[in-house]
């Protein structure tokens, strides 16, 4: 999905606390909470963290990849059209969107572990209510409610992304990328048994259960430390980072816990500021970018799938009896998903699993930026092999290091928000243009990739070995 490199450094470099609400005493030594996190360093605290913290990924592949498989059984049931099955797809986002800015907003203010909570208490409600709703509408709509909780799960990337040594950074949070792929696999797998016995319904339901038992263990993860100490919680922030250093077996700092002044919380204008003006929107560039190739591989495998490549296949359609009407008889209105299309969905997803290892050998050897933009055009120059762009979304996590504690949630949320309208526009190219044109669908994806590489290879910073901002 120029200022000069040292100049840009400069100006967007990390920055230390440099003001106190109370002067230490003469000689009295004193730490910062990315000195505590990393003289504790990685340890059993970390792996608990990514274990919880990267299943979140399932919960979320599930119940965003469920409209993929879904799509075909509710397209027979409700006789819907194109545009109709697309539609889907975009309420969702459109969810996604507007909880997005709200919930990282809030985040922001009372904290990324209570709205990480929250945000998966209102996907599982919504989830199982979806599976009791008794028309298309209705569908559309709890479905919607479901993209805006599941767009919560971000504070769990960032909660993890703030308590990581620098030094992990690069390996850690590209292996959450497995996460992802477990659900997604999970899913389709879960579908091809589900689907033609117990029905989409009950595949609904057993796809809220990941995200319940998450809710379980949520309490095993603290709020982020460098939450606590921007809003001035000083004593919540050395518990926390005491806690850890428990864990771990390690030693804390020697001295006391640096408080810096107490700052106004992020604001959508921050995001406007000349310090980081452009990079606010190149990243939003490549967030929507990204979204739209990636959403539209994935909804455009699904279709070709469903259609055997303009209903080629030899089976016979599923029809309604009793409607005699042409739609109905159309090959390609009816036509739902048999064991060879769920193993090539499978053996795809497998292949995202194997490019892992590249991603995280670029990240840390290549940097984020030219990683990023050798895959986006890579991307576009082999578009049809459709297992590439996965791997970007992860890279998108290291670039919100440039921005300091009391904006990150909100800079997430809103590039989340444009990420989501990309997606949002994905399902119409991919159900509804690929239908009249393939090869216009192809070139148009082709282009967006080719516009996101650019604007990676072109951001003013580098967050490679970049320690998180406390202060902007």
């Amino acid at each position: 999905m120029a200022i000069a490199p040292k100049e840009a450094e400069n100006a967007i470099g990390l920055e230390e606390i440099q003001t106190e609400k109370q002067e230490p005493s003469k000689g009295q030594k004193t730490f910062t909470v990315e000195e505590a996190v990393e003289t504790i360093g990685f340890g059993r605290f970390h792996i608990v963290l990514f274990l919880i913290m990267g299943s979140t990924g399932v919960a979320e592949a599930m119940e965003i990849m469920l409209i993929a498989v879904v799509s075909p059984l509710i397209r027979c049931e409700w006789q819907l059209q194109d545009w109709q099955v697309a539609l889907v797809t975009t309420m969702v986002f459109f969810g996604y969107m507007v909880f997005s800015i709200v919930l990282g907003v809030l985040a922001d203010r009372y904290g990324r572990w209570k709205i990480l909570l929250l945000s998966f208490l209102w996907a599982a409600y919504f989830s199982l209510l979806t599976s009791f709703a008794p028309s298309y509408i209705w569908f559309v709509f709890l479905r919607a409610m479901v993209g805006g909780g599941v767009s919560g799960h971000a504070q769990g990337l960032i909660i993890k992304t703030e308590f990581l040594p620098t030094k992990y950074r690069g390996y850690m949070l590209p292996l959450s990328q497995v996460f992802w792929l477990a659900g997604s696999l999970l899913i389709i797998g879960l579908a091809s048994v589900v689907n033609p016995t117990i029905g989409w319904r009950w595949l609904i339901r057993i796809a809220s259960i990941p995200g319940i038992l998450l809710i379980l263990v949520f309490k095993f993860i603290p709020e982020s430390a460098r939450y606590n100490i921007s809003t001035g919680n000083v004593a919540a922030a050395m518990a926390t980072l005491q806690r850890i250093a428990k864990m771990n077996g390690a030693a804390m700092p020697e001295g006391v816990l640096r408080e810096p002044t107490k700052e106004r919380r992020g604001r959508f204008k921050d995001l406007m500021h000349p310090k980081y003006l452009r990079t606010t929107l190149q990243i939003w560039i490549i967030w929507l970018g990204i979204a739209f190739a990636y959403y539209g591989v994935i909804l455009a495998s699904a279709e070709l799938l469903e259609r055997d490549l303009v209903c080629g296949s030899a089976a016979p359609p599923v029809q309604d009896p009793g409607d005699d009407s042409e739609e109905n008889h159309s090959p390609c209105h009816c036509r739902l998903f048999g064991p060879a299309a769920y193993q090539t969905m499978i053996i795809s997803t497998v292949g995202e699993i194997a490019l892992n290892p590249l991603n995280i050998l670029g990240i840390n050897f290549l940097g984020r930026r030219l990683s990023l933009c050798i895959t986006m055009g890579c991307t576009a120059l082999f578009f049809l092999l459709l297992n590439i762009i996965v791997a970007l979304i992860r890279f998108l996590s290291f670039l919100f290091q440039v921005y300091p504690t009391t904006m990150r949630a909100l800079g997430m949320g809103t590039s989340g928000s444009l990420c989501r309208i990309g997606a949002m526009v994905a399902p119409f190219i991919s159900q509804v243009l690929m239908s009249a044109s393939f090869i216009g669908a192809l070139c148009l994806f082709a282009s967006v990739c080719i516009v996101c590489a650019i604007s990676a290879f072109t951001l003013p910073i580098e967050t490679k070995g970049r320690a998180l901002q406390i202060k902007g």
